[in-house]
């Protein structure tokens, strides 16, 4: 992976060096692996042409839709430098806020590229370490949401899947999906199973999924099983008004509940 934090490439359009470096590494990375190319290089601020060639990078945000070509956000649970300031007045970001933006970011064919700021010896405080603890026990839960997963026919629903949140510049809209709710819930797949996840447990013991709603055109197989990770089978009725799931009352209370359906 080698990403460039300009846009498109590095002294463009001025000069072709960039260019010439993306030659050199996608060709010398397709001779040392049999002539599979496994290199990735990202770039900012970039038109459908160039998103051929280079993965668009977004700076701590993302686009409000799913993308063909994969992309990736960047983003920092602080500074991208460390800062004793942030430190200090606790203004990380939750392993909360992490995970909501890795769902809804995976959701729309995308990739996290996450940074911790490291102090000057190379290590990462106590409360960057009870971030990653917290954010690595939801993924141990729940990480099939996530890898080997695939976009469904649409990423989410919720007032803010609704909402027309624009890019500004190379991203910087990522505080849109800080404060998302239970009715926030995004959608992946594999060819078993496809996965609701709910943003924020919810306050009442009930999901309602619109998209899967009986008639919908999103869903049209027979839900026959919808089990929640790191608990299991769960109740649930489909209606009109969509998927209701009933919240069992012995279920751990999580940072973002996934819900795994079966036709």
């Amino acid at each position: 992976m080698l990403y460039f934090d300009v846009t498109v490439l590095p002294f463009y359009p001025a000069s072709d060096a960039g260019l010439k470096i993306a030659a050199h590494f996608y060709n010398h990375n397709m001779a040392t692996h049999k002539g599979k190319l496994e290199a990735v290089m990202f770039g900012k601020i970039l038109d459908e042409n160039q998103r051929k060639a280079l993965v668009w990078d977004v700076e701590r945000g993302a686009p409000n839709e799913i993308l063909e070509q994969p992309w990736q956000s960047c983003s920092c649970i602080g500074g991208w430098h460390y800062n004793t300031s942030i430190y200090e007045n606790d203004w990380y970001k939750s392993a909360g806020y992490v995970v909501r933006l890795l769902v809804d970011i995976v959701s729309k064919n995308g990739n996290l590229l996450l940074s911790v700021p490291l102090r000057a010896d190379g290590t990462f405080d106590e409360k960057e370490k009870k971030i990653l603890d917290e954010f690595g026990e939801w993924m141990n839960i729940n990480s099939e949401a996530i890898y080997d997963t695939r976009p469904w026919t649409v990423f989410g629903e919720g007032p803010i899947a609704d909402s027309d949140i624009r890019i500004n510049a190379q991203g910087f809209n990522e505080g849109a999906y800080s404060n998302a709710s239970a009715q926030e819930i995004r959608f992946t797949q594999t060819g078993k199973y496809l996965y609701a996840t709910v943003l924020s447990w919810p306050d009442e013991n009930k999901v309602v999924i619109k998209s899967l709603a009986e008639g919908s055109g999103l869903y049209k197989d027979r839900i026959n099983k919808v089990e929640l990770l790191g608990y299991g089978k769960v109740s649930f009725e489909r209606t009109e008004a969509g998927l209701e799931i009933t919240m069992p009352a012995g279920a751990k209370r999580v940072i973002a509940p996934v819900f795994r359906i079966k036709k």
